[in-house]
């Protein structure tokens, strides 16, 4: 018996049990994973809530980091004992150790800790995707990224410098707003004390933005198409403030051709090689010291309620994990 976290209906923390769960063997082109640390993102609101649905029930979690202990049949891609960290998959990371597919499983080089792979993998290759993939930057660029103190927000402002890229972030608060500075966000708005859309146009000197980034979701989605110059691209990855409201299509005509995506790093991490050569990209990024993971909050399994309060407050800054 291990201990995991689990639900059995959807709704606030409170719905979260911490519990003895029977792990078993893994079965074929499977490996159990005794996790060292377990990270914690939105997306596990998302699911707890029931507004990703799924089958209850049901564990919590994407992302961690740990050792293979055992495999199944016909697993090539990791053996006993390797130190392997991934973000995606089943739902079940809240866990001390758990049996899933091997071919989601990277090797973690020596160089980067349990800790900051786990608080690193979901949040990092989410940046990678965005900015490599869902639209490829160039130096030069000017975008707007919202909630850049966040554990997203923080990678994205250090990748962003890195690739010389002008980079926009909005924040809650003063404090955050340092924070987001100080890892290299050329510009901040704080959105409680300032329009961030009249902003951005003075910013830009009334050019405005050829990407905007967007997980608040419902509360700034309009604003973000306002701060698009014709022909730029919006990228909603994200519902933090609640699902975006149905808009008609007119309202990308008349702010000049606007395209609209709303991508997953599930569907850009689909395959082997997509995982590999994106880990391998963050795994350089953070090794040469261009990105660097601040994990401002650590929380013990068996409290990952608070860590929900706490993340769904927007109290927290940089990345959160969870130490089984």
């Amino acid at each position: 018996m291990a201990k995991a976290i689990r639900i059995n209906r959807n709704g606030g923390p409170e719905v979260m049990e911490y519990v003895d769960v029977e792990v078993g063997e893994p079965g074929p082109g499977e490996a159990r994973v005794r996790h060292h640390a377990i990270g914690l993102n939105f997306i596990d609101v998302y699911f707890r809530t029931g507004l990703y649905p799924q089958p209850l029930p049901a564990g919590l979690g994407k992302e961690g980091a740990g050792v293979v202990e055992a495999v199944g049949e016909g697993v090539t891609e990791v053996r006993p004992g390797d130190r392997v960290a991934y973000a995606g998959g089943p739902n079940g990371a809240y866990a001390v150790v758990r049996n899933m597919p091997a071919s989601l499983l990277v090797r973690l080089p020596d160089a980067i800790s349990f800790e900051t792979a786990a608080a690193m993998m979901l949040q990092g290759l989410t940046v990678q995707y965005l900015f490599n993939r869902t639209t490829q930057l160039k130096r030069g660029d000017t975008i707007l990224f919202h909630a850049a103190a966040g554990g997203v927000g923080l990678i994205a402002c250090q990748w962003a410098r890195a690739m010389g890229v002008n980079m926009i972030g909005t924040v809650g608060s003063d404090a955050k707003a340092e924070l987001a500075r100080a890892h290299g966000c050329t510009h901040v708005i704080n959105y409680n004390t300032e329009d961030f859309v009249k902003r951005v146009a003075e910013v830009t000197n009334g050019e405005k933005v050829s990407v905007v980034y967007d997980s608040i979701g419902k509360d700034t989605f309009i604003g973000s198409l306002d701060c698009l110059r014709p022909r730029g691209l919006m990228v909603s990855f994200g519902n933090a403030s609640g699902p975006v409201d149905p808009f008609g299509l007119n309202e990308l005509a008349s702010r000049g051709s606007l395209f609209v995506t709303r991508p997953s790093l599930f569907a850009y991490a689909a395959t082997r090689k997509d995982i590999e050569e994106m880990s391998a990209d963050l795994f350089g990024m953070v090794e040469s010291g261009k990105v660097k993971i601040e994990i401002n909050q650590r929380y013990s399994l068996a409290d990952a309620a608070q860590a929900h309060l706490d993340l769904e407050a927007r109290k927290t800054t940089g990345s959160s994990i969870l130490l089984p």
